[in-house]
């Protein structure tokens, strides 16, 4: 069996590329009349729609996913989503599964340029865009985001890895942009996310070819309020939390 998955990973791997390709030309385009017609709600609906586009497509690979919620999420409060980080593919499922809770991503400036879809999503969508080289742009940045979801009650998702993990085994936990997001959304709810599996879809960290057959998992760990808890100590607990539950 996975010998065979071995022949066939690079011909699905090249279906699968083409398809991808053309999803995020088509949806930047629609992302672009959604925001220029109807505005923030457009551009969301037009985002959501390219999440679950772009799953599917995934599917040519064989890739399933699964999401545990041990408990109801908090409503009408702003939530911080602090998540491991395995591959470029725990992004689009992940924001899917919270799209209720208007998902924003702590994300490279570099991802801010040059790609449909993915750029237009983070420069146009509230997401924050840090240089990792500039820790004062950085902060300036956060702060803006968590003053966001503070005043929406949207919420962020940050990987607190500060990059992915090849082998799924995970690396400690950077805690300065979570600083400044429990500073600036002082209302928050942390939500602890696991992800298992998706790094298979990267074998050795390399995109060619793609993991086939992959089960990508989240598990939505309950959630802790920001509030009234020393922040050392709510850290401490919510990377306890994530990564007593990966498998790797």
């Amino acid at each position: 069996m996975q010998v065979l998955k071995k022949i066939i990973a690079y011909p699905l791997a090249i279906i699968y590329y083409l398809f991808f390709g053309m999803g995020l030309l088509f949806f930047h385009a629609i992302q672009w009349l959604g925001n220029n017609i109807f505005g923030y709600h457009g551009h969301k609906k037009a985002v959501d729609f390219m999440y679950w586009g772009l799953i599917k497509t995934t599917h040519i690979l064989g890739t399933r996913y699964k999401a545990t919620f041990e408990s109801e999420l908090p409503k009408d409060k702003p939530l911080i989503f602090v998540a491991n980080h395995q591959s470029l593919y725990d992004i689009n499922a992940l924001a899917l599964y919270v799209k209720t809770h208007h998902p924003k991503f702590v994300s490279k400036k570099e991802l801010g340029k040059g790609i449909p879809s993915v750029s237009y999503n983070l420069t146009h969508g509230g997401s924050a865009l840090i240089d990792r080289k500039d820790g004062k742009q950085a902060i300036i940045e956060l702060k803006k985001l968590g003053q966001y979801i503070q005043k929406h009650n949207y919420s962020a998702v940050i990987f607190a890895e500060g990059t992915r993990s090849k082998t799924g085994k995970p690396k400690p936990f950077k805690r300065n942009g979570l600083r400044v997001l429990y500073k600036y959304a002082p209302d928050a709810y942390l939500v602890p996310v696991t992800v298992n599996n998706s790094f298979k879809m990267t074998p050795n960290g390399k995109s060619f070819p793609l993991g086939v057959g992959v089960k990508i998992e989240f598990i939505f760990h309950k959630a802790i309020a920001a509030k009234g808890n020393d922040f050392e100590a709510l850290i401490d607990q919510v990377e306890k939390t994530v990564k007593d539950a990966i498998v790797y």
